[in-house]
């Protein structure tokens, strides 16, 4: 198997940085559909933008690159130790490169293996079949939608929906219900994978493994494409919107399988995924391991272009940002408004702000912008490159920022997908706002990263670090202010209404 290695490393590339073709057709619907001059419409923009930079400098599209998750098929006979071990290679080779990003965390220490390396990662699961070629598929899905998967037990009553029963109308209610609550945070617009029944781990399994079906596939069973279709309409009636802003694209697809049960468990199990929907496969030749055929794409159909323009029309009312910002600068700002931010900011995220809660920053955080990232980054020639640097789930920091906000001085977050009731508090008593950048756009907003100015808390590895960074033109949007204003909650309380409406349907 000379050439099993290289193969593997060009999955994990491709696979990293280019989206497949009924992903990218599934995203060019939405787009359509949206209205324009909206902010979903800009943050769609801004991700199709996003999509063509990735795809043209071979960089990863979300910085975020996941649990690599690999389905391998191999015929009787064949040694599947060799093939975990090359699996395992070529996934510390990406790392190296800067097509995957360092996400392999020992969880009783919290150490970063720096190599995609570990107990139980990447995730390999193996199967035998009786043809003669050897079959791998690979998704990577990120940590923000994978914290947005979700699992009913029915009967159950949900929010806005009511009870849910154990029959297909119950079945769509949690389905629906599941794309509600994900609102933002998972990067709409986004897919669902679904399990109806079997028991609480296998039903996870088999729903993310409906992910690995095409966007534009028909179910064969009669029920199951009436009701993936009922749900894809009725989803993109709540208004979630791209990035949780509101707006009319908020699923591009729902694929749902069944699975025998337990007559006392009625399991659904959803797998949520992002609109960075990344899943490649490849046959190859079990002798040589050379690929002999792509799965989900035609290496020899031409990548077509995506977005409609820069990715970001100026209109000349964006608010110019220079940080150290003032409490007047800041209380200013409404939400809807659009920032560009040129000059110095810091990354941090989960681990940086544990570690705020009981020691000093590492630097004067006095007016800055503190920025929820874990970048791609590759040291060239003693020099830090951003590679991607996308915005993370800011509602994991909840927990932390207002004692970081009021203890600080920090003047404005970003993140993605919005703060809870003590952050927006902390922000109206202190004079700070929350600007949400597009989540996934990691080569977006690499490109506006014009240094690398320093690294602090380097031993919690890269993504966790806290980077010294200098923007130019950094793009983002107010939607929790220094007045109490949230558009995260207004846009979940008009989607729950929304919600309520197909209660009966």
């Amino acid at each position: 198997m000379e050439f099993l290695a290289n193969s593997l490393l060009e999955l994990i590339t491709l696979t990293s940085t280019n989206l497949p073709p009924d992903v990218r057709a599934a995203m060019s619907m939405a787009v359509g559909a949206e209205t324009p001059s909206t902010q979903s419409s800009q943050a769609l923009d801004i991700i199709l933008c996003n999509i063509d930079m990735a795809q043209q400098d071979e960089g990863p599209i979300c910085q975020d690159t996941g649990m690599p998750t690999f389905i391998v098929h191999t015929p009787v006979g064949i040694n599947q130790i060799r093939i975990r071990h090359a699996i395992r290679e070529a996934v510390a080779a990406a790392t190296r490169r800067g097509k995957l990003r360092p996400n392999s965390v020992d969880s009783i220490t919290g150490k970063n293996s720096g190599d995609n390396l570990g107990l139980e990662t990447p995730v390999i699961h193996f199967e035998q079949w009786e043809e003669d070629e050897i079959e791998i598929r690979l998704i990577l899905k990120g940590g923000g939608c994978e914290n947005k998967n979700i699992q009913y037990s029915l009967p159950c009553d949900l929010d806005h929906l009511g009870r849910a029963d154990r029959n297909l109308a119950g079945v769509r209610k949690a389905i629906l219900h599941a794309v509600w609550q994900a609102q933002g945070q998972g990067c709409a617009p986004g897919a669902v994978g679904v399990c109806i029944g079997s028991d609480r781990a296998h039903g996870y399994d088999l729903a993310k493994m409906q992910l690995f079906r095409t966007l534009d596939d028909a179910n064969p069973v009669p029920e199951l494409a009436a009701l993936e279709s009922q749900i894809l309409e009725e989803a993109n009636t709540l208004g979630v919107g791209a990035m949780g802003f509101g707006g009319k694209a908020s699923l591009i697809g729902c694929k749902i399988t069944a699975a025998n049960r337990l007559p006392a468990s009625f399991f659904v199990s959803v797998a949520y995924d992002c609109w960075a929907f990344r899943r490649l496969g490849v046959r190859l030749d079990a002798a040589t391991g050379a690929i002999t055929r792509w799965l989900y794409r035609d290496p020899s159909r031409a990548v077509e272009r995506m977005a409609r323009g820069t990715g970001f029309p100026l209109t000349g009312r964006e608010v110019i940002l220079t940080p150290p910002l003032t409490e007047a600068q800041v209380r200013a700002l409404r939400v809807g408004d659009v920032v560009l931010i040129s000059g110095e900011m810091f990354t941090g995220r989960d681990n940086v702000h544990a570690f705020l809660m009981k020691n000093e920053p590492p630097v004067d955080m006095n007016g800055t912008v503190l920025y929820h990232c874990g970048p791609v980054m590759l040291n060239e020639g003693g020099r830090w490159r951003v590679k991607a640097a996308g915005p993370t789930t800011s509602s994991r920091e909840e927990p932390y920022q207002s004692h970081v906000i009021r203890n600080y001085g920090v003047r404005a977050v970003i993140g993605k997908g919005g703060m809870g009731a003590k952050t927006l508090a902390a922000l109206q008593d202190f004079g700070a706002v929350y600007l949400n950048a597009i989540g996934g756009a990691a080569q977006y907003y690499a490109r506006t990263v014009e240094e690398v100015l320093g690294v602090h808390l380097m031993e919690f590895g890269i993504p966790e670090a806290m980077w010294h960074i200098r923007v130019k033109n950094f793009a983002a949007i107010v939607t929790m202010d220094a007045h109490g204003n949230s558009l995260h909650a207004d846009v979940e309380r008009e989607t729950g209404e929304a919600l309520a409406q197909l209660q009966g349907a």
